[in-house]
């Protein structure tokens, strides 16, 4: 009997975490030959050029004049069904409850029992999202209609059960790097471009949202070229950008920070690092502290939500309070100036980065959740990470 399966994929297709893993996992799930279908109203920007077993099917939101706002929502549940219907898809795996979930189930009332639902959870539709009381029954009735919720973390596992009372099991598994891709890159020729040779490097990639706290990393900053000749690489986009120039700006700090705006290659970029700073609030993983792991990078950061069950603290990479910014620049001014440290640490990085979250073993973590939910046998596969 064949064992692959058909599966359609919803993500938020902009720039963001869940969009990442969920793309990134469509892709690995193709090269295993099961056929995937990403339904969203634009190409997720991870997916890159033309795959073998990958398909995409755009959400077109009707603008009927009656509409006062475009009902994309039902436009995304109704293209759910209909592909579902079309292509005979086993199940739909759906990244953030709202809206995706809520629509998946949608999709199932149409289609009928047979097509299956496994959401996941990535963070901020509980963490910001559930805090909502208007938002709280539609969440909680996405997560109890799924056949199967996974969550990133053991602190989003938790504060879902906490927040929403469910009762019903999710199943951990964690976010993951494709090996072939982050690995550390040769950036010399790149790092000359912002650092001269005697100087570290220090990086921050985000959104720029409140959450990131992106004000401390620059105070960190400040604190730390004080006693160690270094620049400050700032990655990505987002509505606090205006606020850290005026801080940098005021600090005279202008011509050691650097914005590089959104990239692609993010391997690339971040091999440039010495250290990535994620000083945040919030944080239900933290992929880019495993993407900068991964690339032998350590992290220093906050014991916020899931980073702990991430970064390894004294291992690889060093936490402290939310907001600590005084023990944050004493951790990195330890990693810049202890050269036998930091060697210690990027080994530990690159030994954690490549077996405990690799790409092979987290696929086929989806894979068994897939084939439980269908009530079938699951495959012998041996995925091989190391």
């Amino acid at each position: 009997m064949d064992q692959k399966l058909k599966i359609g994929i919803t993500c938020y297709p902009s720039l963001g975490g869940s969009g990442v893993v969920a793309t990134e996992l469509g892709k690995l799930l193709a090269e295993q030959g099961h056929q995937v279908h990403f339904i969203a109203n634009s190409i997720p920007f991870r997916l890159g050029t033309f795959q073998k077993n990958i398909f995409y099917h755009e959400v077109e939101v009707n603008d009927y004049y009656v509409f006062r706002y475009p009902p994309y929502d039902l436009s995304l549940a109704t293209k759910m069904a209909q592909v579902a219907k079309s292509q005979q898809l086993d199940l739909l795996h759906v990244h953030y409850a709202v809206p995706h979930a809520v629509c998946a189930f949608l999709a199932k009332q149409m289609v009928g029992d047979g097509l299956k639902v496994v959401t996941t959870l990535h963070g901020t539709d509980i963490t910001v999202l559930a805090q909502d009381e208007t938002l709280k029954d539609l969440i909680r009735l996405a997560i109890n209609e799924s056949d199967a919720v996974t969550a990133v973390s053991k602190d989003l596992i938790r504060e879902t059960v906490d927040l929403l009372d469910i009762q019903r099991p999710i199943d951990l598994t964690y976010n993951f790097i494709d090996k072939r891709i982050y690995y550390p890159r040769d950036a010399a020729s790149l790092r000359r471009d912002f650092a001269a040779p005697e100087e570290k490097i220090l990086m921050h990639i985000s959104n720029f949202r409140p959450v990131k706290r992106t004000q401390d990393v620059v105070e960190v900053f400040r604190q730390v070229q004080e006693q160690v000749p270094s620049k400050l690489l700032f990655v990505g986009e987002g509505p606090d950008l205006p606020k850290i120039q005026s801080k940098i700006n005021e600090l005279g700090l202008s011509d050691k920070v650097h914005f590089l705006g959104k990239q692609d290659d993010i391997a690339q970029v971040i091999s440039m690092a010495d250290v990535l700073m994620l000083p945040s609030e919030k944080e239900s993983f933290g992929l880019v502290a495993l993407e900068a792991m991964a690339c032998g990078v350590p992290t220093v950061g906050s014991q916020a939500g899931g980073i702990p069950e991430l970064v390894l603290h004294g291992k690889t990479g060093f936490l402290s309070s939310i907001g600590d910014t005084q023990s944050m620049a004493e951790n990195t001014i330890r990693l810049l100036t202890d050269d036998r440290l930091a060697a210690e640490f990027r080994d530990a990085c690159l030994q954690r980065a490549h077996h405990d979250f690799c790409n092979d073993a987290i696929r086929h973590e989806y894979e068994q959740i897939y084939y439980r939910v269908l009530g079938r046998e699951v495959p012998n596969l041996n995925p091989v990470c190391g």
